[in-house]
């Protein structure tokens, strides 16, 4: 995974707009919030987290022949992120690439086509990316939510190599529901207020998660780690508790408290701090969300003890005119 090392404060956002700190803090559950640097992009976040995969995984780059990056902020509206990406890693040029784009579940949607690939036998290893440096209007309520950061996961056939974890069940649910949105040539996103919840995030993260413990007759307790996406601190732990999951059961993964929404790298950045601290044989269960509206989820089992990752970079916090020269103010 890649942080920027960048952060501010949900309190200096609220301040700046004459808004009682405390209240935004507690109406969110955030405290703080990446951004993005003067020169990062999403490809530059994807970049890093994806040559940390490889370093991790201990294959060549030119052993992966699929890659599929999830985004909202693609640095260009044509021309392809994956493409930059598969020569920027070393991936082989005889490759299946392509750039994806569903809300914040567009690198989980990566994971399912890739997962697809390699057990077709087409490939064997593919890499799945989800990154973004997600925008908000000056005021918004998503000024204090939208992050920036990336996650990569590689996919592979051979567990010899060390694999972390086996995907046993991927499921996803579908609807059109227009609770967040970006129009063609708009510099921000709109969204539908409340609606996000109901009928959005919520209804749709319930029924996948239902899908998949019944398709694979599971009971709550019968995971050892649940990461939701987490477009705030508050949705995430309504959901689980409604499931009867517990929080130590979200604990691992649930990372927004302190760098935000990172959007299309949300889940997939919960799912490497699990992968970090999970020990052999115990069970994950991974459901992201997108606006949209769609959830994609994931039942694994660790093959093994989870593998420390190098810690991030150290933050430096920003002031709110710092912060509004820094971001990123159009696509």
């Amino acid at each position: 995974m890649y942080l920027p090392r960048y952060r501010i404060k949900t309190e200096e956002i609220a301040r700046a707009w004459k808004r009682d700190p405390k209240n935004a803090v507690q109406s969110l559950g955030i405290r703080e919030k990446t951004a993005p640097g003067p020169h990062e992009d999403s490809f530059t976040m994807a970049f890093e987290a994806g040559r940390q995969a490889i370093d991790t995984a201990k294959i060549q780059s030119s052993e992966i022949s699929a890659l599929f990056v999830g985004s909202e902020s693609h640095p260009y509206a044509v021309k392809p992120t994956s493409g930059m990406l598969a020569a920027a890693l070393a991936i082989h040029p005889f490759s299946h690439c392509a750039d994806l784009e569903f809300a914040c579940k567009a690198g989980t949607a990566g994971m399912q086509i890739v997962d697809s690939f390699v057990r077709s036998g087409q490939i064997h290893y593919g890499l799945a990316i989800g990154t973004d440096t997600a925008q908000a209007k000056p005021g918004d309520p998503l000024e204090y939510t939208a992050a920036a950061g990336a996650a990569a996961v590689i996919l592979g056939r051979d567990k010899a190599k060390g694999a972390l974890c086996r995907i046993d069940e991927t499921l996803s649910f579908t609807t059109d529901t227009p609770d967040f949105w970006r129009a063609n040539g708009q510099p921000f996103p709109s969204h539908a207020g409340r609606f996000t919840g109901e009928p959005g995030y919520f209804a749709h993260v319930r029924e996948t998660l239902k899908g998949i413990l019944t398709m694979k007759k599971c009971m709550p307790a019968d995971i050892d780690h649940l990461v939701l996406h987490m477009p705030n601190a508050k949705f995430p732990q309504k959901i689980a508790k409604e499931f009867g999951f517990t929080p130590k059961q979200l604990q691992q993964g649930f990372i927004v408290p302190t760098i935000g929404n990172t959007y299309s790298a949300c889940a997939l950045i919960g799912l490497t701090h699990v992968l970090q601290k999970a020990k052999k044989n115990e069970i994950i269960l991974l459901v992201s969300y997108g606006s949209g509206a769609g959830s994609d989820a994931f039942l694994m089992t660790m093959l093994r003890d989870g593998i420390p990752l190098s810690p991030p970079q150290s933050p430096q916090y920003l002031s709110y005119s710092e912060y509004r020269q820094q971001i990123p103010t159009s696509l």
